[in-house]
């Protein structure tokens, strides 16, 4: 069993990883973002980024697929298009440095990036011109690389794409689309370069239904409070992910 994380301490190991996937979770469905700012950092400090970026992906990518039929009708589909064609460079390129960095430097890479991302959610900032197509391939471009490197590809389109003038109905179709095409471009990246393992495979057979869970349990929380409040909590616990998750706190997050 220890095989599959990794780590000789199975049962703490595996318990921390389903508290951080409930989290991250929670965090999805009570705001609609944030999973990725929560779940990478930490699940890196705990098995590596080469284990946690791939697994999210998988485990996302199971519980999110039901939502893609309903989005690729109602989304943009030109506007989601042009955006993919520069994901089409940034998803290789970031999946190039996840499988080549050095484990370290790369989680080092990963705390700097939520941090950056972190500013632009707490900012608020939304780009509020007019799109263009060669702006909007420079996004997806940018968007892939984050997704390819770490899955963190997510507050650049959010803050272009929600600056439009778009419906919110439109807007949510069109990052749900289009995160499933960088998902499938980046699958076949990992698969490529042996990212997607049986242990991946397995370890999220085993998250999955806590990630599920939490998403609904975090649907359900949306109501018992103001929206304003949610994401303020939400923030703080992507601010929290980012500072624990540094490799100079290895030995505090382990226990050790």
């Amino acid at each position: 069993m220890a095989e599959i994380l990794g780590t000789p301490d199975f049962w703490p190991t595996l318990l921390l990883l389903a508290a951080i996937t409930l989290a991250a979770s929670l965090a999805r469905g009570f705001s609609g973002f944030g999973a990725a700012l929560i779940f990478v950092p930490l699940v890196s400090a705990l098995v590596g980024p080469q284990v946690a970026v791939p697994l999210l992906l998988v485990t996302d990518g199971i519980m999110t697929a039901g939502m893609i039929p309903k989005a690729v009708k109602t989304a943009d589909r030109r506007d989601v298009l042009t955006m993919a064609l520069g994901a089409l460079v940034g998803v290789p390129t970031g999946t190039w440095l996840l499988t080549s960095l050095d484990p370290v430097t790369l989680r080092w890479a990963i705390v700097v990036l939520a941090a950056l991302m972190l500013a632009v959610l707490i900012s608020g900032w939304r780009y509020r011109n007019r799109p263009t197509p060669p702006l909007t391939v420079l996004v997806g471009l940018v968007s892939g690389f984050f997704s390819g490197a770490a899955q963190i590809g997510g507050p650049p389109v959010v803050a272009y794409w929600l600056g439009g003038s778009g419906t919110a109905t439109v807007v949510r179709a069109n990052i749900i689309f289009f995160f499933a095409v960088t998902t499938t471009i980046a699958a076949v990246g990992y698969i490529w370069g042996g990212l997607i393992t049986w242990r991946i495979l397995v370890l999220a057979a085993i998250i999955a239904p806590i990630y599920g869970l939490g998403a609904w349990a975090g649907s359900c929380m949306f109501g018992l409070a103001s929206e304003q409040t949610f994401r303020r909590i939400c923030l703080g616990m992507i601010a929290l992910a980012t500072v624990v998750s540094m490799p100079v706190l290895d030995g505090w997050l382990r226990g050790g």
